[in-house]
């Protein structure tokens, strides 16, 4: 973050570059970014035990109305007690509160071992809710609910094709690309190799796309951040009780019905992240590259990123807290338990 605002300050060419290399409102090297680090995850997804999860009613209807009814309800809320007085900035927090993440969770979920299948399923089922019910309910929280209860409304025209392109981009052509991998290795070397000697070397990849995609963003968008202080503090806390509050709601949820741990972190992580790319897009796209919408949409992965790095080792921490009888769980990442035992 701090390398991509630096460039963004010290080297302005280069987030013009940046701006250059989109194709309609999708950036080229941030698109880049998130098909490397989302491939390694869902290439070490077990697509044929992923199918099971659909039976698990009790995830799904939890993510479901996690997902697309309390999490908007919850952005809104925060949006109007929050920033009563900035209604531009409002808007774009509603517009972040409806794009469901299909991208990083499944970056936080692998780290906080969460369960793989799961999060891939979840995430596929976001993807199709957000293509069909995004500008539904981008027209209620703007235009009808506000009418409802005599407040201010706001005029939006959602681009479906924005909508869809986001999805086939950030989650269609890794999805394929792993599941292509998963069946192509394993029908000719086998799953142990595909397991033990393919997916180590491919799985560093992750973090180094996520880094990657994180710089060029604030490179990308970062001059609005700086020129903006005190509005990014003020659009921040809206954001900061938003993804604590839908995480550990997630999390007191699955505990609730007797999720496994595995399954209550997914259930957690698919609640709290959102599809920054799609609501910097669709501001943009809706009320241009210099509003103030757009500027709510930049500040959320400024904020999302830590935050949710932080609740993969609260997830962590809560971890032993579970009662575990059907399957040992995972170990974590290397990367994260050095980092705990370092920091502990």
């Amino acid at each position: 973050m701090a390398a991509g605002l630096g460039l963004a300050v010290f080297a302005p060419g280069f987030g013009e570059l940046l701006h250059a290399a989109s194709i309609g409102n999708v950036s080229v090297p941030i698109a880049i970014g998130l098909l490397v680090m989302m491939y390694p995850v869902l290439a070490k997804v077990r697509y044929s035990d992923a199918a099971v999860i659909g039976r698990d009613k009790r995830l799904l209807v939890s993510s479901l109305a996690l997902n697309w009814l309390v999490g908007p309800a919850l952005m809104f809320a925060l949006a109007w007690l929050l920033l009563p007085d900035l209604p531009e900035y409002r808007t774009g927090l509603i517009i972040v509160g409806l794009a469901r993440c299909i991208a990083m969770v499944l970056i936080w979920n692998d780290l906080a071992c969460g369960d793989r299948e799961a999060a891939a399923f979840l995430v596929a089922l976001n993807s199709v809710f957000q293509v069909i019910a995004f500008a539904g309910l981008g027209w209620f929280y703007l235009q009808v609910l506000p009418t409802w209860l005599g407040l201010p409304t706001t005029s939006a025209d959602f681009s479906l094709w924005a909508i869809a392109l986001s999805v086939l981009v950030f989650l269609g052509v890794p999805l394929i690309a792993g599941y292509l991998s998963r069946l192509i290795g394993e029908r000719r070397r086998g799953r142990d190799w595909y397991e033990s000697v393919f997916l180590p070397k491919v799985g560093p990849l992750a973090l180094g796309g996520l880094l990657f995609t994180i710089v060029m963003l604030f490179a990308l968008q970062g001059r609005q951040v700086v020129d903006h202080p005190l509005d990014v503090a003020r659009i921040a806390l809206p954001l900061l009780a938003y993804f604590a509050g839908m995480f550990f709601l997630g999390f007191a949820t699955g505990r609730a019905i007797g999720l496994s741990y595995e399954r209550t972190t997914t259930l957690a992580f698919t609640a709290a992240g959102n599809n920054f790319e799609l609501a910097i897009a669709v501001a943009i796209g809706t009320f241009g590259a210099t509003s103030g919408q757009a500027l709510a949409g930049i500040v959320g992965p400024l904020i999302e990123v830590p935050v949710l790095v932080g609740l993969v080792y609260v997830a962590l921490w809560l971890r032993p807290r579970f009662d575990v009888t059907t399957r040992q769980l995972p170990r974590p990442p290397e990367s994260v338990s050095a980092q705990a035992r370092s920091s502990g």
